[in-house]
């Protein structure tokens, strides 16, 4: 039986990846494809330390939302696909520029070219967090639907990327090694895998239990890991108890942006997600600048710190000193290595 389950399970990685393969060409053709010409309104500059996309069904709530969190206007009306196009705006929060787009609804299909979704998941793919905008009133399988669609496009959601180490040989047929038990994946499940790429000589390492579609994913290379946030809409229509039985999904945000309910608390959920840190700028015989912190990723060093200031500033660094949480006393001397936490302050000394 044993052997029976193992030969299955091959079987049903092949099947997967073909099936991965196939979904790739399709994309490919499809944008390829001639016709008209790009449609308008998805060409929206980067700006800001971070993109956020506002993602939903039609007549959920994600221009009100947009109206209300920022000075931008986008249209509000009581039928569907009021928002044809990609709606852009500007936050200003805890000292960081977030971009906030305001994106067409999505429909069931959308992943396949249906209504405008394939322009619309396309943008929420360069995202730095995606918002969900679900309403409450209408059934959760709205949420089930959406994640659906940005997953067959090649969306990760609140997932990190698997910890798999591929490296294709010239010979030696296939290589594996693991640091941990595998419940999901055997020898012959990931050759009959790779031998779907003609992979037949690889070296592989699994760092952790993964799947099938894990090894599928690091395979195809062209997967995004992005963190999510359900904004659960439309609160003021619902009871006390049905509140606390949403409350139990994961990384949701219950709010009203009709009646401006929660929407502080929308914020601190979209700032946590987003995993930024502020850092201030001291000049040498001044005050740290608090007003204008700079917004880097969680855990950057100095080195990091000095390129989002002026690109050339490494080239005359000498150290820098440090005074916050992330040093032992205050203030401390430190090199570009250095890993920084939210709120410290830096001084560079530059090299005379």
């Amino acid at each position: 039986i044993n052997a029976e389950y193992m030969g299955t399970m091959g079987h049903l990685g092949a099947l997967k990846a073909k099936l991965a393969k196939l979904k790739r060409e399709l994309l490919s053709d499809s944008t390829k494809g001639g016709g008209g010409g790009a449609m308008p309104g998805f060409d929206v500059a980067r700006t800001g330390d971070a993109r956020i996309g506002f993602v939903g069904f039609p007549s959920v709530g994600k221009s009100t939302l947009l109206n209300k969190m920022t000075s931008t206007f986008s249209e509000v009306a009581d039928y569907e696909f009021t928002t044809l196009t990609c709606v852009p705006g500007v936050l200003k929060f805890k000292g960081a520029k977030l971009q906030m787009l305001d994106l067409p609804g999505i429909i069931e299909g959308a992943k396949d070219g249906k209504g405008r979704g394939r322009q619309v998941i396309a943008v929420a793919r360069t995202c730095s967090l995606v918002l969900i905008v679900l309403d409450v009133v209408k059934p959760l399988t709205h949420k089930l639907i959406i994640e659906r669609e940005l997953e067959g496009y090649g969306i990760r959601l609140n997932s990190e990327p698997p910890k798999i180490n591929l490296r294709q040989k010239e010979k030696g047929g296939l290589g594996m090694s693991t640091t941990c038990t595998l419940t999901h994946l055997d020898k012959d499940t990931v050759k009959s895998v790779l031998a779907e790429y003609r992979m037949l000589n690889a070296d592989v390492c699994f760092k952790e239990n993964a799947t099938v579609d894990q090894l599928v994913d690091i395979i195809e290379g062209n997967r995004v890991y992005i963190p999510c946030v359900y904004v659960m809409n439309k609160i003021d229509q619902i009871t006390v108890q049905e509140l606390d039985i949403i409350n139990r999904i994961p990384h949701n945000c219950p709010i009203s942006a009709r009646d401006s309910w929660n929407l502080d608390g929308l914020l601190d959920c979209i700032w946590d997600h987003l995993d930024l840190m502020r850092v201030y700028t001291k000049p040498k015989g001044n005050i740290p600048d608090y007003n204008e912190p700079v917004i880097l990723a969680h855990s950057a060093t100095v080195e990091q710190f000095c390129n989002k200031i002026h690109r050339g500033l490494m080239k005359s660094f000498k150290h820098a000193w440090v005074w916050g949480s992330s040093v032992k006393h205050n203030p401390q001397k430190v090199g570009k290595e250095h890993v920084l936490r939210d709120e410290d302050i830096v001084q560079v000394v530059k090299k005379v």
